[in-house]
């Protein structure tokens, strides 16, 4: 091979190499800062990785939230129209932040499903929803209209039990 051949063939092998090295700590670094979100429907059957980084969302179930009286713990149940998920958050709420209204929480599923959650985040005025809030509300809504009883007084074949978290 001719020696500047054999210098040319060294600088692409070269250029290959620092542009995989490159490629793979860029996909590591931002696979630490990405936070998949899941519905509580989604959480329920088990699709949602634990211990993992993640953002859940819904309305807030009426009558759930539960305040502790000598911290700032607060626990609430979230919901997309057809299954409920347990958050619990340790900190000072949006203003926002009401029973009935749509949030987003990020944080981390434990073994019984609960989520606890690092960052609440409510809705900013009465029109709006957060865009995968207003979807999972949807499939949510979808899911219970095929779940239901049909009227001959018969159950669906195949009837999920209701679980509870806690």
């Amino acid at each position: 091979m001719h020696p500047l051949r054999k210098q040319r063939l060294k600088w692409v092998v070269l250029v290959v190499v620092a542009s995989s090295i490159a490629v793979g700590l860029i996909t590591f670094a931002l696979r630490e800062n990405i936070n998949l979100f899941y519905t509580p429907i989604q959480i329920v059957d088990g699709e949602a990785p634990l211990d993992v980084r993640l953002r859940a969302g819904g309305m807030v179930v009426k009558g759930s939230v539960e305040r502790a009286d000598d911290s700032l713990f607060v626990a609430f149940l979230v919901t997309d129209g057809a299954e409920t998920v347990r958050v619990e958050y340790t900190g000072i709420l949006p203003d926002l932040f009401a029973e009935g209204e749509a949030i987003v929480a990020t944080g981390v599923l434990d073994a019984n499903r609960v989520l606890q959650a690092t960052e609440v985040l409510a809705k900013h005025d009465e029109t709006y929803m957060p865009p995968e809030v207003a979807e999972a509300m949807g499939q949510g809504h979808q899911r219970r209209e095929a779940n239901k009883q049909p009227s001959d007084g018969s159950y669906p074949a195949e009837q999920k039990e209701h679980r509870y978290d806690r």
